[in-house]
């Protein structure tokens, strides 16, 4: 049902170096022009603008802090190897960085300038997979591990345009190529659902109906009909939203859960912090889109305006 599913047994049996990572439905409504207002307003009112901005820098603090606190990098989703010099006293650095960044992100006037940071600093945990890629390109895990750090830089660089201009040619071209990138990822989501199905379906709350394999598979279903959607252009901001749910649902289901039975674990902290942050990044992208549906009342609303 989630993404980590392999990082969770591998977290049990082997050191993060040899750690993998693992890891919305889409909707083509038609219909009458008052179904299609309908689901218009529905999306409207789901995601608010700009909140998910908000998520997304709460996230980054709480990185921060998590790395502050263990005196190390996020996990499996930020693999520096052990061998690095001075390696806590960069991830000291690192966790200060998310956690600066994050509060930046949270005041208008500063917005921007975080905003460029996080996408720097993801950018950077990305490259880190980029060896890992090169050394075992048939291990998908490796790639949906690089796909969740570019999902969060892409949202952060989509989110910065926003704040920036929104209007124009370049932002155009920005939003367009951001929302097929973005959806790329998602779909990777979906695909490492797949290919490691049975360690997924054990991460599934057993007390949930029709059994863990059926939601493994479902949502795997839902991250491919997503991001296929994005994509293709087809309801965005909707099903950037729905997306921002399901991501949000793995949080309340299975890692809070988990570090509420394990308090004092890095991984399950780490995990937490990341599946917020990857909800803040889709919550952005549904803002983004919402906004560029109703750019004057984003624009002239003060609710709209932090």
């Amino acid at each position: 049902m989630h993404l980590r599913a392999q990082m969770a047994l591998a977290h049990q049996a082997a050191p993060i170096d040899d750690v993998t990572a693992e890891g919305s439905r889409a909707k083509h409504l038609t219909g009458t022009s008052c179904a299609s207002e309908a689901v218009t307003n529905v999306s409207h009112s789901m995601m608010p603008s700009h909140l998910g901005r908000h998520v997304f820098g709460l996230a980054a603090i709480t990185l921060g802090v998590v790395g502050l606190v263990f005196a190390d990098f996020a996990a499996v989703w930020q693999p520096v190897p052990p061998s690095v010099p001075q390696r806590h006293l960069l991830a000291y650095a690192m966790a200060a960085c998310l956690l600066t960044a994050g509060a930046a992100v949270q005041y208008r006037p500063t917005a921007k300038i975080g905003l460029l940071a996080l996408a720097a600093l993801y950018t950077i945990a990305a490259l880190l997979w980029v060896p890992r890629i090169a050394a075992h390109p048939a291990l998908f895990s490796r790639w949906s591990g690089f796909a969740e750090e570019l999902c969060l830089v892409i949202a952060a660089l989509l989110s910065y345009e926003s704040l920036a201009d929104g209007t124009g040619r370049r932002a155009s071209a920005v939003f367009h190529v951001g929302r097929v990138l973005f959806g790329v990822c998602v779909i990777s989501f979906g695909i490492a659902h797949f290919t490691a199905l049975e360690e997924t379906a054990r991460l599934v709350p057993n007390w949930l109906p029709f059994g863990q394999r059926f939601w493994a598979i479902a949502t795997g279903l839902m991250f491919l009909s997503a991001g296929i959607a994005l994509v293709g252009a087809i309801r965005p901001a909707l099903v950037a939203g729905l997306l921002t749910i399901m991501i949000l649902s793995f949080g309340w289901l299975i890692w809070a859960p988990a570090l509420a039975s394990k308090i004092g674990d890095h991984f399950l902290w780490a995990a937490n912090a990341i599946n917020f942050a990857i909800a803040g990044a889709a919550w952005m992208v549904a803002d983004v889109h919402q906004t560029r549906i109703h750019p004057a009342t984003a624009r002239s609303s003060p609710a709209r305006r932090p």
